[in-house]
């Protein structure tokens, strides 16, 4: 073989080289080659019924979901993890899953005193966090990112529908039964607000540890105050132990009314349709509201067997799935492109209806007033709520003419 036919040879291999390398889909040449994400959540505590477990298989669905679509060809990989309902345990977790670990998105973050640490972190590190657990406004106020997305509810959200319609209802004196930490006290001020501004007062609060099992001493201090409603500024297994023994106190509507301030589907579950029948509460996911809900739905209890997805394993869906496509359409895992294109994109999917990102980090979207049905109104497994009215998007977030986050101008 002559010399110019090695070269005429060794051009066309690299011609075809570059061909392949052209043929390939942008998302190949990534960093590292594979895009990665954390669950973080409460495995094991008193939120692995709306977090925990479930939400790992609501992000594994979202990435089979992208996978079949935008993300085909991606390597993606999921990892997940428990923070103990600890900020120092979870912001550790998340040092080393950004360090070491060469994680780019953390989903999830139930816990809003986790999330605010997480939130702090990610400004230092980069990387995205996306979420939907925690209830704190603090995360779109003064600790708002660039790269921090809140995406399913807050304190404002539930205050403006729970105790703002409560109050407007007639329900005027108020006393607050708070877990002491940033969530709970996030709440009780945010519905104080809502009381107050719509001529209610508030005669005074307690404050109760998370994980607390015996609340008979903080039900005599708000039965003594005599107020009208009882707003209970927790959630999960604290909002179930505190309705049932509520219960067995003899608070049932009559002379003072129990209102569960953040209440997840799990807790209906937990608490039995005899118990919770007729509360009324904020969501903003329910799995049986329409056919795509109820198609993910089923996904979703096939892999955590006996259950049906929560607001908050929704909301890992959702931000999973959106994440991802915006991961696609960016062509890259940078997290500041990945973070401009999310706020671009709109998000649609069976979970969250034409919904979007504020410059605060805030997805908004519509919330809805759900009542607990009676057993006699139930007519099959996890048929526990009725849609009782819509709240728009402009009114059930806090608007950004009152935002403190450095990102909003004006």
């Amino acid at each position: 073989m002559s010399k110019q036919t090695l070269v005429s040879c060794g051009v066309a291999a690299a011609a075809l080289l570059t061909g392949l390398a052209a043929s390939q889909p942008a998302w190949a040449q990534m960093s590292d080659g594979v895009v990665k994400i954390g669950v973080l959540t409460d495995m094991s505590g008193p939120y692995s019924g709306m977090g925990g477990p479930g939400s790992v298989a609501a992000a594994q669905l979202a990435i089979d979901d992208c996978l079949a679509a935008e993300c085909k060809g991606m390597k993606i990989e999921l990892i997940s993890a428990d923070h103990q309902n600890k900020a120092d345990v979870g912001a550790a977790t998340a040092r080393q899953w950004l360090e070491q670990d060469k994680v780019d998105a953390m989903v999830d973050l139930t816990n809003s005193s986790v999330s605010l640490a997480v939130q702090k972190l990610i400004k230092e590190k980069g990387g995205i966090a996306m979420y939907s657990g925690p209830a704190t406004t603090k995360l779109t106020n003064d600790d708002c990112a660039t790269n921090g997305f809140h995406w399913m509810f807050d304190t404002y959200s539930q205050a403006a529908v729970g105790a703002a319609g409560l109050t407007k209802a007639g329900f005027k004196d108020w006393y607050f039964l708070t877990v002491d930490y940033a969530f709970g006290h996030s709440l009780e001020k945010d519905a104080s607000e809502q009381v107050i501004a719509n001529g209610g007062k508030v005669l005074g609060a307690v404050r109760h540890p998370l994980n607390n099992s015996d609340f008979s001493s903080f039900l005599l201090q708000a039965q003594a105050s005599k107020a009208q409603v009882i707003g209970l500024a927790n959630g999960g297994q604290d909002t179930v132990n505190a309705v049932k023994q509520a219960k067995e106190f003899g608070i049932d509507g009559k002379t003072q009314k129990l209102a569960a301030l953040l209440v997840f589907l799990s807790d209906v579950h937990a608490l039995g349709l005899n118990t919770a029948q007729g509360l009324s509460y904020a969501e903003g996911f329910y799995w049986d509201a329409d056919e795509p809900s109820r198609a993910l739905a089923a996904r979703f209890e096939a892999k955590v067997k006996g259950a049906k997805p929560t607001m908050v394993q929704g909301g890992v869906y959702s931000s999973t799935l959106h994440y991802l496509r915006s991961v696609a359409a960016a062509g890259t895992d940078d997290w500041q492109k990945v973070a401009a294109t999310m706020r671009k994109l709109p998000i649609n999917d069976p979970v969250m209806h034409n919904a979007s990102i504020r410059p605060d980090g805030r997805v908004i979207h519509d919330m809805y007033v759900y009542e607990v049905k009676s057993p006699a109104e139930s007519k099959y497994p996890w048929d526990y709520l009725k849609k009782v009215g819509t709240v728009p998007a402009a009114e059930a977030f806090q608007p950004l003419s009152k935002s403190t986050c450095p990102l909003v101008k004006g």
